[in-house]
Order: C-alpha cells, then structure tokens, then sequence
C-alpha cells in the first residue's frame, strides 16, 4: 500500500487516502478541460493511457473487449445548440489507442450530450437536442410567454449500430416530444388535467430556468438488461425517468412509450410541492446491477443545486423502487410514484460542507462500497456504508494537462470516473504493470518511503533546456532509465539494465572516482516526431525512483 508522501508544501493532487477497506481495482476517467482518458490503480499510479484528441463530451468507458468508448465534443461549433454537456462525436479506441470508430452526430436538427449506454446488442443508446422552432412548441401547447428563446431544445434516445470505421445505422429512437401534456391550450390534442397523467410530460414545466431552449437536460442513460428499460436523469425536471425499450419505434411515439416511472420532484406532475422534492439537479442515475449490494435498487446523484442556498449541498442517494416481476410500476391514483424516501444516502459532515453544484456520479463497488466523482473539484472518493472515507484522489490534470504537486489546481473538472475490478474482462491479459504517478513530481522537498533512493542519487542534465540532444548522468546503480511527456506517456527507454543495444542512447564513460556513488552518462536526441514542450527523466534503482525535468525546444 501506497504510504502518502511527506512534503515540505501540502499535497494537493493525486492520491490522498488508501485505506485497508477500499476495493481494489482500476479507475478510469478523462479530464474535461484535456483530450486524455487515463486509467490508474489504487495507488494512484497510470497504468494506461489514451490520446483521444478532442476533450470528452462527457462520459467514457471501459469496455469488456479492452477498447475505450468515449464521447468527444465535435471539433466544430454546431450551428444550433450549445450548452453544459455538448458533445457531438463518439469514437472507439483499442487498448493500443488505435481509433477504431469515429461516429459524429452534430447538425442542425440535433446534437450528442452528455452520455452514452453500450447495449448487450453492441448498440448504443445516445442521448442528444433536437431542434424544435417557435412554431412547433406553439403548436404543441407552450405558454409562449414562457419561450425566452423562442425555441426549445427536447431530448430523445437514440439508438445506433456501429458501422465501421465510422458510420451507423439509426435501429430505435425515443423522443420527450411524443408524450406531452399541456393544461394551458385548450385547443390543442394534449390539453389534458395534468396531474391526471404522471406517465405524461408537462410542456410548461420549468424550474426557474425562464423557459430555456435546453429545456430537460438529460444528463445520464443506463439500461436494464433484465427489465428491457431504460433510465434517464432529467435535470432540468429534477427527477429521474424510466422508459421502456422493449418496443418498435412507432410503439415508442405513442402512449406505449409514455413514461413507467419518475421519482425524485412529483411538482413536475401535480402531485406534490417544493416539500416534497428530494431530488436537485441530479445527475448520474443507475441501476445498481445483478450481484451487487443492493441491486436492482437505483443509485443517483444529487447534486443539490436547487436546494435554498442555507441548505445546498450534495448526496448519495439509493431507492427501492415499487416495481414487480414483470416491469411495472405502482402508483395509487392520488399519489407520487413511491418510495417515500430513500433506503440510503450519503452526505458530509456537516452536510453544507461538500456541495457539488454541477456534473458529478457514483458507483456501487462489489464489496459494497460507493465510489463518488465530485466533478466540479475532480475528486474522486470511496465510502463505506456507514460514510467513513477509505480512498480519495483529485484528477491532477487540467486544460495545460498534468500539473506539479503542490499545486492549487483549477479547471480540472470531471464528469464521471469508472472502477474496474482486475478480474474485468477488459483487463485480462493486459499489460497492468504500473507506470508513475500522472502529476509532476519535483523530488526536491519530497520524501515517499516508496519513492525515497539513497542519499546522493540523482539526475542531471546538460544543456537544459536543449535544441538537438541532452546529455544526462545518473549513478551506475540505475536499473532503469526513461523518458516521458507530460501526459505520463513513455516516449523512450534510454537504458535497462537486461536490455543491450537500446537506440538513441550512448554510454559515454563511468566515473569511477565518484563518491559515493558512481555515475554513467547518456545522450538522448529527440525523434523528429517530438515537438517541442516539456519531458521526464525517470531513473529507477530497485523500487525507488528519481526524475527530473527537462525541456525540448525544437
């Protein structure tokens, strides 16, 4: 276990606490502001890497065969919608960061955000705007008093089969638009009793957001394999849907489509009032899956935006909901879909003092713990069911890309963050031996009873910065010598100790006068692929390490 470092300035990046009690396993992400998806162990150590080139939009994945899914924004601005989640673009790479798949989905009549759901079919679910004018939200009901933009942006669910290398065919879509109810226009088909039709959605139901184009926000789908549903997290509405997949298209556009289940804000359906609301502004609902603890119930989190400012703070939030053998869901006729409350939440001490006002997930572990993404801040946290802390780690990458520790650091936000166990399909027969940590490291001022080498062991290096080639010195004692780019990627292996003949490197003499320690001296030239930027010396003497930077300008 990974003994934290003891410093001559705070830690404030990279591994924080890990515990006895955490789950052991391997933790993906992708930095927002960045254009990297990296994956490390509990030690906080990379283990692999991908260069994605465009930053997330949002969500990405592991997937059982080892390839990385993962939303991107899509390197153009769209003509038409623009706002919190925008993506456009998803791509697939293979572990060797080959990109396999390069599906855009970005035009004027609708746009990808957020989140994405690999189905078992290799289909995936895709949530994304589209585009209804003026006209249309008149015709459909809306008060237009209440159309700031004149526009409005619905979400729907599509469903798309990959063709390779990157196109796809559109197999089902889901659209909020064909299940709208309205008590403003009586002359319209869907002028109904709102509170009469919880399966409907209400047309002018906004949570002061002044009538917003991008009026639901879908911000989260997952899929129940065993139910054939899915579930979506509506945070504009405050509350969590439930639709069922197990239809045509056409049977999705009509009432069969019609929502089974929603539950976190009964306002948004005339059947309750602001004391009733227990979700806000949630993001990141799912199922807890087959053979974990509590499954079958729903984890959300809720990030607590619309909360009055005295109480605003984020949760954990776990429910059972009322649902039978076959997929339906009970509701008495004057009531709020139950349950009443939730069968655990989790929260700080004191509750006010962790809030999380945008972005954000969690993730039941198999041994029962709760893995939590605080988005905003890129801290990544386990708890244990009775709330105890076992492991933390803040995402030391921003829009400069990996940052020296010590730093305070900013704009370093995350969407979500993923743990896989290393019996994952995905992980077999992978190369996991881990690499340094993904943070700069300056080992002036830090000491590590993992990473501390003997007194008088270090690296130096001439010219620097350098144009065409550098020299560096280390003691004869390095069994490992190598370079890296500031994304924690290995750029070259200057020497090993088992290994002869390693290019672009040269033994130039050993000093043997020396003391203690004796020193040998290499040259490395940079392949003309590298630009220019800043590089890391790593030299390993056992289990001990040491680095020092140095600077290319080409």
């Amino acid at each position: 276990m990974l003994a934290l470092a003891t410093c001559s300035f705070a830690q404030t990046i990279g591994l924080l606490r890990n515990d006895s009690g955490s789950f052991e396993g391997y933790t993906l992400f992708a930095p927002i502001s960045y254009d990297m998806a990296y994956l490390i162990d509990n030690e906080g150590r990379l283990v692999h890497s991908w260069d994605c080139d465009y930053s997330p939009g949002q969500s990405c994945y592991l997937l059982e065969n080892g390839n990385l899914l993962y939303t991107a924004r899509a390197g153009y601005t769209n003509p038409v919608f623009g706002g919190g989640g925008e993506g456009g673009r998803i791509r697939e790479f293979n572990w060797e960061g080959e990109l396999l798949w390069d599906f855009v989905i970005s035009d004027s009549s609708r746009l990808q955000h957020h989140d994405i759901e690999l189905l078992p079919s290799g289909n995936i679910l895709i949530i994304a705007w589209e585009y209804k004018g003026l006209a249309d939200c008149i015709s459909a009901g809306r008060d237009p008093s209440s159309l700031a933009e004149g526009e409005l942006w619905p979400d729907m669910i599509i469903e798309i089969e990959p063709i390779y290398p990157d196109s796809g065919n559109i197999v089902w879509e889901w659209r909020a638009w064909d299940h709208l109810i309205q008590d403003y226009d009586s002359t319209k088909d869907n002028y109904g009793v709102v509170s009469d039709h919880p399966e409907k959605i209400d047309i002018n139901y906004f949570a002061g957001l002044s009538g917003n184009a991008d009026w639901l926000h879908i911000n989260a789908v997952d899929y129940n394999p065993d139910l054939d549903q899915i579930i979506l997290s509506n945070h504009n509405f405050s509350e969590i849907w439930i639709i069922d997949h197990n239809l045509t298209t056409a049977e999705a556009s009509s009432s069969s489509g019609d929502l089974l289940y929603r539950w976190g804000n009964p306002a948004t359906y005339g059947r309750g009032g602001p004391f009733d609301q227990q979700l806000f502004a949630q993001h990141d609902a799912q199922w807890i899956v087959s053979g974990l603890p509590g499954a079958g119930d729903i984890l959300i989190f809720s990030n607590g935006r619309n909360n009055p400012p005295p109480l605003r703070h984020s949760e954990i939030v776990q429910i059972t909901p009322p649902v039978d053998t076959s997929g339906s869901y009970t509701i008495s006729s004057d009531s709020a879909f139950g349950p009443v409350a939730p069968i655990w939440t989790y929260s700080a001490t004191p509750e006010t003092s962790w809030f999380a006002q945008n972005i954000s997930g969690c993730q039941r572990l198999p041994n029962g713990n709760t893995l939590i993404c605080s988005g905003p801040e890129g801290r990544f946290f386990e708890v244990t069911p009775d709330g105890s802390i076992v492991w933390e780690y803040v995402n030391p990458v921003n829009n400069a890309g990996p940052q020296m520790q010590g730093t305070i650091i900013d704009r370093n936000e995350v969407f979500r963050c993923y743990r896989y166990s290393s019996d994952y399909p995905g992980l077999i027969d992978q190369d996991l031996t881990p690499g340094e940590v993904i943070e700069l490291t300056d080992t002036t001022g830090i000491e590590s009873s993992d990473r501390l080498t003997p007194d008088g062991f270090k690296l130096s290096a001439f010219p620097n910065p350098f144009n065409s080639a550098v020299t560096i010195s280390a003691p004869l004692e390095a069994v490992k010598i190598e370079i890296f780019d500031v994304n924690g990627r290995k750029i070259h292996t200057i020497y090993e100790e088992s290994t002869e003949g390693l290019s672009a490197t040269r033994i130039e003499k050993e000093n043997a006068d020396s003391s203690p320690h004796r020193w040998r001296f290499y040259t490395w030239q940079p392949d003309e692929s590298l630009g220019s930027g800043v590089y890391l010396v790593r030299a390993k003497f056992g289990d001990k390490s040491v680095s020092k930077k140095i600077t290319y300008l080409k």
